[in-house]
Order: structure tokens, then C-alpha cells, then sequence
């Protein structure tokens, strides 16, 4: 395998883990994902893959779930041998010292892959998240925002982004030394051999990102950069400036072919996001033929089997009516009862794994054949109540990258071949859920 394999990777989250599948998937790398370390049976039904991932949750753990849950993961991943392995973080790089720490994540990575400098690479200008000076920018409806002012991120319910300098909010997580390579460096003659020197020096090196042009100089550094240590972390934007290198050199096509898959008279879809995006999408597909259901989150966690019985009876009648269902836990910000949540170490997590017992249950009485799970870490927990198994690549949304149509592989039959599609909070149009229930690239 490691004679064939480019890139392994492991995600910090689920809806992390399907956009570099997506963004691997659209650049001509087969890319198959995995929910758990596979055994040799299920890995070698995807042998025909040049990329393999593994979901994680590690986005809403604190550091020492990551010290007993990230060595392993990291230690199979360097035994597939691939050319690089990615430790994937989310592209608004929300994260903090007790919750989602990338810099313990980054110390771990380089105690099983060697202690060489980590590259990094935050800027995905295809996601409308941009470094400039060491600084990240990000997208929301239509403007420009630096991340400490961004409407959505800067108040995120757990890890609110409050610094803009993404090597003085590392600073925060690990003592490791940081550099900078900004966008003058790398329009500089003499880039390549700084970005190699800087490598050569252990801790982290970022690479700013801001447009073609420095995605197509970075690619071209971590292409070189793991020749002698594969070990790099960041956003997807890892994968689309790697992409720009294996164009370059024929090591890809760079292009690949998704069919529409067409509609489904009814999917359900679980949200357990507060973001406002999430807000408007309800909105959206509630004027557009969805069932919209309220669920409390604290009945979720505190009457158990009742509340998820009431969900699921709701859910049941709108799907049993002809209609698809959308059940919610929170329809904006100002819904959000995260005070009261918080109370409860490990509440969160409890609440998506609830969400995702719901959607099971939809799915498998109804015979669905296509669902939807919004929120990022509601998604990473609620998916490991399904039962599945692994992902491939089903439909690329480019309206709302980084949220794909997936395909199921699962050992249970009524599972398996499920379309899904898992989109963070801040991620999508308007009308995605439309778009996903009518099996449609754009919306």
C-alpha cells in the first residue's frame, strides 16, 4: 500500500474529515474514510484508494482525551505508509487549551512521526478562509471578516476565536516554537530554500494562504516537505495546495466526474447547531416542504429513552405524512442553552449521540434512503450511532464546499448504501437542505 498511497489523514471532526474527502475526491484521489480503525477485511475492500481517513472527535476533547485516543490513531496511520499524513483541523482553526487543543495535537503527532519542523496550512481560499501576516480571514455572507470579528466564530458556543494570529493562539496551546512564512516570503526567489531551513528547525512552521498563487507556492512546500517528514497539519487547505503540486508533476489528473444523484421523496435530517446558517437553513426548508420539529436539548440529556421516544414519534408522523423531517435543538444563537448544558461535563457529546440514536431509528423504520446531520461535533458523535462503517464521495456541493453527499459502507444492511451529508455550522446555502433532498450539485 505505501507504494500507492499519497495521503492519510485523520480529522478532528466528521464534517472536517468529509471535506478533505471531497477535496481529495475532486482533485482525481480515490478517498475512502473511515469511522474507526479498520481490520484488514474493510481496509482491503478500498485498495483501489490513494488517500484513507479516519473521523475523529478530538475538535471537542480536552487534551487528555487526545494523549489516550490520538497515539493510536496516529501510530495505524504510519503504518499505511503513505507519503504524507495530515493531521486535519477546522479552517476557522477554533480551538483552545482545555478543548480541541491543535498544539497538544501537533506535540503528539510529532512524538510518533519524528520531531522534525510541522508545516501548516490554515488558508483554503476555495472554503473563503484566508491567511495573510500570519493572520486568518473567513467568509460570511458575502463579506470578509477577520476570525476574532467574524459574526459566527467569535462567539462559537465552546471555543469562540478571540485572536486572529493563528501563532500567538498557538502560543496558548504548547510551547513549541513558531514561524512564519507570509505572503512576501513566498513570492520571494529565494522561498523554497527559507521554507526548507525553516523545516529543518523543530516546531511549527505556517504558511500564509490567501490566493492561487501562495496556495500553489505552498503546495509546492509540502510536497517537498514530506519527503523527508510526511507529518503536516492544518484545514483542507492541505490538500487542495498538495493537489496544485500533483498536478504540476502528473502525479494526478486534478479533475474527476460526480454524477447528481437525483431526489428522494423524504430524508431526515438531525441538527445540533446554534449557528445562524444553521438558522436560515431551517428557516429555508421549513418554507419548502420540511417538517421543522423542535427538540429540547436538556430533555435529551436529563429523561433519556422518553424525549428521544417523543423525538423519534414526531419524526415518524411527518416522514409516515410524506414529508421529510428536521429535527432541531436550537434555531439560532439567541436558542442556544449552552449555560445550561454546560452544567454537565460531557454534555454536548451526550446530546449528539442522542441525535444520532434519533436519526437511526428515522432512518432504518422508514427505509430511508438519504439523511443530513448538521453541526460539526454533533455530527462526528451522532454518525457512531448508525453503524457505519466508512464514507466515499457521492456528490460534491461546490455551492457549499466542504460539506458533501456521501455514500455508506456498512455490515449492517438496512445502513449500508445510505446517502449522507454532514455540514458544519457555519457551512452552506440557504437552500442546502433542498439541495441535498434533491440530490442536486447546486441550489
Amino acid at each position: 500500500m505505501s507504494e500507492r498511497l499519497l495521503l492519510s489523514y485523520y480529522g478532528d471532526d466528521l464534517t472536517g474529515s468529509t471535506d478533505v474527502m471531497e477535496a481529495l475526491s475532486l482533485g482525481g484521489v480515490p478517498t475512502v474514510l473511515f469511522t474507526k480503525i479498520p481490520d484488514a477485511g474493510l481496509l482491503a475492500r478500498f485498495g483501489n484508494c490513494r488517500a484513507m481517513g479516519l473521523a475523529g472527535t478530538s475538535r471537542s476533547e480536552p487534551p487528555a482525551w487526545m494523549d489516550a485516543n490520538l497515539t493510536p490513531a496516529f501510530g495505524w496511520l504510519k503504518t499505511l505508509g503513505s507519503t504524507v499524513t495530515h493531521y486535519k483541523v477546522c479552517s476557522t482553526f477554533d480551538s483552545s487549551p482545555t478543548i480541541g487543543s491543535i498544539g497538544r495535537a501537533i506535540e503528539i503527532g510529532r512524538g510518533v512521526f519524528g520531531r522534525a519542523g510541522v508545516p501548516l496550512v490554515v488558508g483554503a481560499p476555495q472554503l473563503k478562509r484566508y491567511t495573510a501576516f500570519g493572520n486568518l480571514f473567513a467568509a460570511y455572507r458575502c463579506e470578509i471578516f477577520r476570525i476574532d470579528r467574524h459574526p459566527v466564530m467569535s462567539r462559537h458556543p465552546v471555543t469562540p476565536m478571540q485572536e486572529a494570529d493563528l501563532l500567538r493562539h498557538l502560543g496558548k496551546q504548547t510551547d513549541l516554537p513558531s514561524r512564519l512564512i507570509d505572503l512576501v516570503a513566498l513570492a520571494q526567489p529565494d522561498a523554497a530554500d527559507r521554507i526548507e531551513a525553516a523545516l529543518d528547525k523543530p516546531g511549527i512552521l505556517l504558511l500564509d494562504v490567501a490566493d492561487a498563487y501562495t496556495q500553489k507556492a505552498a503546495g509546492a512546500a509540502l510536497w517537498r516537505a514530506a519527503r523527508r517528514s510526511g507529518f503536516m497539519v492544518g484545514s483542507s487547505g492541505v490538500e487542495y495546495a498538495l493537489i496544485e503540486a500533483w498536478k504540476a508533476d502528473g502525479t494526478v489528473s486534478g479533475t474527476a466526474l460526480f454524477p447528481e444523484p437525483g431526489p428522494v421523496d423524504r430524508l431526515a435530517v438531525v441538527s445540533g447547531s446554534v449557528s445562524p446558517t444553521t438558522e436560515r437553513q431551517i428557516q429555508h426548508a421549513g418554507s419548502d416542504g420540511f417538517q421543522t420539529i423542535p427538540v429540547d436539548p436538556i430533555d435529551l440529556l436529563f429523561m433519556g429513552e422518553q424525549a428521544t421516544d417523543r423525538a423519534v414519534a414526531a419524526g415518524l408522523a411527518a416522514l409516515s405524512s410524506g414529508r421529510s423531517a428536521l429535527l432541531y435543538t436550537a434555531l439560532g444563537p439567541e436558542a442556544d442553552r449552552g449555560a445550561e448544558i454546560d452544567r454537565d461535563e460531557g454534555a454536548r457529546n451526550r446530546i449528539g449521540l442522542a441525535l444520532g440514536d434519533i436519526l437511526r431509528q428515522l432512518v432504518v423504520r422508514q427505509k430511508l434512503k438519504r439523511a443530513v446531520i448538521a453541526g460539526g461535533d454533533t455530527s462526528s458523535h451522532a454518525l457512531g450511532q448508525l453503524g457505519i462503517d466508512a464514507l466515499t464521495l457521492r456528490m460534491p456541493l461546490p455551492e457549499s464546499p466542504g460539506s458533501p453527499l456521501c455514500t455508506t459502507h456498512s455490515s449492517l444492511p438496512e445502513i449500508d448504501g445510505l446517502e449522507i451529508a454532514m455540514k458544519g455550522g457555519q457551512v452552506g446555502t440557504d437552500a442546502y437542505f433542498s439541495a441535498i433532498r434533491e440530490g442536486r450539485a447546486s441550489s
